[in-house]
């Protein structure tokens, strides 16, 4: 996980005016079921790769799932309910 110092540097380098979350406690990644334990470099821990949309009451409203970081998800695919993921324990399942 980055440190809020490495994460700050990255938005600032990509020019994102948005805050991004700093989880060096894993505390975030547990709780949405994303915890790759020791698939990083060194053994080290990583976050599956996923976006969320959360509203403003903090409910999880869309989920993108993938094994490919570099993938990620268009607007479009944003708002099509085909593409909503649900959590039954863990991990994240497309719903039906």
């Amino acid at each position: 996980m980055d440190t809020p110092e490495e994460s700050a540097t990255l938005a600032q380098k990509a020019g994102y005016t948005y805050t991004i979350l700093s989880d060096a406690d894993r505390q975030v990644i547990r709780r949405y079921g994303v915890l790759h334990s020791g698939a990083g470099e060194n053994g080290r821990d990583i976050a599956r790769p996923a976006e969320f949309l959360v509203d403003a009451a903090g409910v999880v409203r869309w989920v993108n799932l993938t094994e490919d970081f570099r993938v990620r998800a268009t607007p479009t695919r944003c708002s099509r309910p085909s593409a909503l993921y649900v959590r039954q324990g863990a991990p994240w399942h497309r719903a039906s």
